[in-house]
C-alpha cells in the first residue's frame, strides 16, 4: 500500500512537471502576452469595417453605417486622440471598448488604423 501511494504521488509529481515543461517550452509565463492589432481588429472591428477597413461588409451596408478607414481624406483630418477616443469611448452606433480592450491594445489599434490609408 506505501509503495502504492509512493508510486502515484511519482506519477503526479512527473505529470506536474510535464505541464510545466510543456508551458515553458511554448513561451507562455514569461512576461506579457505580445500585442497583435491584426487580432485585436479582426476580433472588434473588421464585423463593421471589413478586414481591409473599407467598411464593405453586409452589416455595414444594411444595419450600420461604418466609416471607411481608408479613406485618405479622413485618414488626413483625424487625429489620433479622436481615433483613439473613438474607439475607448463609441461613436453613435459605435460601441465603446475602454472596458473590453486595454489602453494598450486601443492605441495599437490606432496604428494600426493607419497603416489601412489608401
Amino acid at each position: 500500500m506505501k509503495r502504492t501511494v509512493q508510486l502515484a504521488a511519482l506519477a503526479a509529481a512527473l505529470v506536474c512537471a510535464g505541464v510545466v515543461v510543456s508551458v515553458a517550452a511554448r513561451g507562455q509565463g514569461h512576461g506579457p502576452t505580445p500585442i497583435n492589432p491584426a487580432v485585436t481588429y479582426e476580433k472588434n472591428c473588421a464585423t463593421c469595417h471589413g478586414k481591409d477597413g473599407s467598411a464593405r461588409t453586409f452589416k455595414s451596408r444594411h444595419h450600420e453605417h461604418a466609416r471607411d478607414l481608408t479613406d485618405p481624406k479622413w485618414q488626413t483630418d483625424v487625429t489620433d486622440e479622436r481615433i483613439y477616443n473613438t474607439i475607448a469611448n463609441g461613436k453613435g452606433k459605435m460601441p465603446a471598448f475602454k472596458r473590453k480592450l486595454t489602453d494598450e491594445q486601443i492605441t495599437s489599434l490606432v496604428a494600426y488604423v493607419r497603416g489601412l490609408k489608401r
